[in-house]
């Protein structure tokens, strides 16, 4: 009986290992991570701060340049949205992850943007999983404000 417990624990754990990696392979153009998005009505990203005057949250389809992404697991991404702004990409309901060389490319996400407000806690969470330094960590002291987006489809286009 002791094994058994042994061996279902020991299984628990490598499915658990081998779901918290980020996709293996590379992200070439016309590669899909979760729902198909198709390259009709795109918007540039950075119209995004102009929509989201307007409007609390908006459904968008998006192209823009991949700045970062969780080395972890490819669970988030960081997109340029001009010079002076970013915005934050989680994926929908956790359902899927992006390969990490999908940093530097341009992609086509479509999904609902918003403005929030993040908290010091979850900034410094993503700090760490970006592998910043403990004195780059400790820096982040306010919430900021920024633009995100819940993907439900991500293409990389180039």
């Amino acid at each position: 009986m002791k094994f058994f417990f042994f061996l279902s624990g020991a299984l628990a754990l490598s499915v658990s290992v081998s779901l918290a990696q980020p996709p293996q392979g590379v992200a070439s153009p016309g590669t899909i991570y979760g729902d198909s998005v198709t390259t009709e009505n795109v918007r540039n990203i950075n119209s995004l701060p102009q929509v989201l005057q307007s409007a609390q949250k908006a459904n968008v389809k998006v192209s823009a340049k991949v700045l970062d992404v969780c080395p972890k697991k490819g669970c988030w991404m960081k997109l340029q949205v001009n010079d002076s702004t970013t915005a934050f990409v989680k994926m929908k309901d956790y359902g899927f992850f992006v390969p990490l060389d999908i940093k530097g490319k341009t992609v086509i996400i479509e999904g609902e943007s918003f403005i929030k407000e993040t908290s010091v806690q979850e900034l410094r969470h993503y700090a760490e999983d970006a592998k910043k330094t403990a004195s780059e960590i400790e820096a982040i002291t306010q919430p900021a404000r920024e633009i995100r987006l819940t993907a439900s489809g991500i293409r990389v286009v180039g």
